[in-house]
């Protein structure tokens, strides 16, 4: 018996169809928990990894970028490998959100076991052990001093300060501020994010107009961007020239 469904019905049931699609291929990396396979962008559910701009100590207690250490660990751990990512559902930035294996090793256990990334207990509990792992190993992070990427996103400054090292007494204000100096702190981060006299936020793509007039200065609240994404979602819009 052939049953016949309401086309009402097949609509709406095709959205999840589409959720539930693998997404295969070679993964170009932008972030610690960020990536991309051909045309579609990826957010690695369940974690959450620094910013390629986010600041921590070493176990030396000085300043390191270990946003950008997290993305090139990645890189290196899986460069050139196949990727499956299982979608679970499209965010609002409209990245799909995914658990990913590469060659059948589950990545974002890889990067909470190893230190590059947290368990982001907002939405998953699953990688909790791994960071435990991690931070009694002090392993990538765990070995110096920083603070959960969603804090540093919102520059919470009563968060915990987390790690192994004991932080100095400007560990705050560290750990709070941004790698956004004079220099670019990634070959793929080269937006700049520039605040007018009233206080709103541009951002400039290096074809744009006054791109080269921009001084990048952390005390001015410019930063930079790795893509019109991330621009977008920290508050900023395009310039007009």
């Amino acid at each position: 018996m052939i049953m016949k469904f309401p086309m009402a019905l097949v609509l709406l049931l095709l959205p999840a169809i589409a959720e539930a699609a693998d997404i295969t291929g070679i993964a170009r990396v932008r972030e610690g928990d960020q990536v991309q396979i051909g045309a579609s962008r990826i957010r690695l559910g369940g974690i959450d990894a620094p910013s390629v701009d986010q600041l921590c100590l070493n176990n030396k207690g000085e300043r390191w970028t270990c946003g950008v250490a997290a993305r090139d660990e990645l890189v290196k751990h899986a460069d050139n490998k196949e990727w499956i990512c299982h979608v679970r559902q499209t965010d609002r930035r409209g990245r799909q959100v995914a658990r990913c294996e590469v060659d059948g090793e589950d990545i974002q256990q890889w990067l909470v076991k190893n230190g590059w990334a947290l368990s982001y207990g907002r939405v998953s509990h699953d990688y909790d052990a791994d960071e435990k792992a991690a931070r009694e190993a002090k392993a990538g992070m765990w070995q110096g001093a920083f603070i959960a990427p969603w804090d540093w996103r919102e520059r919470n400054k009563k968060t915990v300060i987390l790690g192994a090292v004991k932080p100095p007494p400007n560990a705050n204000a560290i750990l709070l501020a941004s790698a956004s100096g004079a220099v670019a702190p990634s070959p793929d981060c080269t937006i700049k994010g520039n605040v007018n006299g009233a206080g709103e936020c541009i951002y400039h793509k290096p074809t744009s107009r006054w791109y080269a007039q921009i001084k990048m200065n952390i005390d001015k609240g410019t930063r930079w961007f790795c893509s019109v994404d991330d621009a977008e979602a920290a508050g900023c819009r395009k310039t007009r020239r």
